[in-house]
């Protein structure tokens, strides 16, 4: 496991970017910082790094698209609404990565395949093929057949969140690190929004009993994630040997500072802080 000094080797590396960061709060595309994200993951793979990008936010730009202000409660409605976001989405990512010279593809996962030996090693194989040629993979759920995401929305789960699945892909792929960006500095020691006093911290070493009960609940009323579905990425990611960093996706620049060593967000890494 590294030390903050040691990121900027890590080669093959997971980013996931939640809704908050994709979206403005009435749930219109976020144009300016997705263009952003794009540029800045397209110079990282220019700089010989392996890319792969978990994408939340297919309902919520769904809703935007069509111009809905509230989540639906219906199953069958979400679904519609992520096939409408999903395209999207992938139509905007498409655009602004081939913009920076990079080729993107999409792959929607669901938990049958990850979890039987088969299916995860065909997605295994795929990826690995993508990466070898350069290609960016851009991964979400596959929400308008898979309904355990939708099902949990919004109860304090961190079962079929893309969080989870985030690191689920790390360890798919083999990563050297997972990024996962969302609208919090990283984790605290209590829920600032409660504790003015709440302390972020820059290093976790292993999640314990009182980093389990430091999570919160989802901050987004068009996510679904809240901090819980993190610390379980987080045991995934320590599980399969891969460091997480959780950070803010306010600023995509950020991720160039993340790779320099500095103090952004939470590193996960077993070990002493360095």
């Amino acid at each position: 496991m590294a030390g903050r000094g040691e990121l900027r080797h890590k080669r093959r590396v997971v980013f996931k970017v939640g809704t908050s960061t994709l979206t403005h709060p009435n749930g219109s595309i976020n144009l300016s910082r997705v263009d952003r994200l794009a540029m800045v993951l397209s110079d990282l793979a220019n700089m010989g790094k392996e890319i792969v990008l978990v994408t939340s936010g297919a309902i919520g730009v769904g809703m935007g698209k069509l111009k809905i202000a509230e989540r639906p409660s219906a199953t069958a409605e979400r679904q519609a609404l992520a096939a409408v976001g999903q395209c999207e989405l992938m139509q905007l990512y498409s655009k602004l990565f081939s913009e920076y010279g990079h080729v993107v593809a999409q792959i929607l996962l669901t938990r049958d395949v990850v979890n039987s030996e088969r299916p995860r090693a065909n997605a295994a194989n795929t990826f690995e093929t993508l990466l070898k040629k350069g290609i960016v993979p851009i991964v979400n759920e596959n929400d308008s057949v898979s309904t355990e995401e939708l099902e949990i929305a919004g109860r304090n789960s961190s079962f079929g969140d893309n969080d989870t699945l985030s690191a689920i892909v790390a360890a798919l792929v083999k990563a050297d690190l997972l990024v996962i960006l969302s609208d919090i500095d990283g984790l605290y020691d209590a829920n600032p929004s409660e504790n003015p006093g709440a302390r972020l911290l820059s290093h976790v070493a292993d999640i314990t009993p009182d980093i389990a009960m430091a999570a919160g609940g989802s901050g987004s009323a068009l996510g679904t994630g809240g901090m819980a579905a993190k610390i379980q990425a987080a045991r995934i990611a320590f599980d399969s040997g891969i460091d997480m960093v959780l950070a803010n996706g306010e600023n995509p620049g950020a991720i160039y500072d993340i790779f320099d060593g500095l103090a952004v967000g939470t590193l996960f890494s077993r070990g002493p802080a360095r």
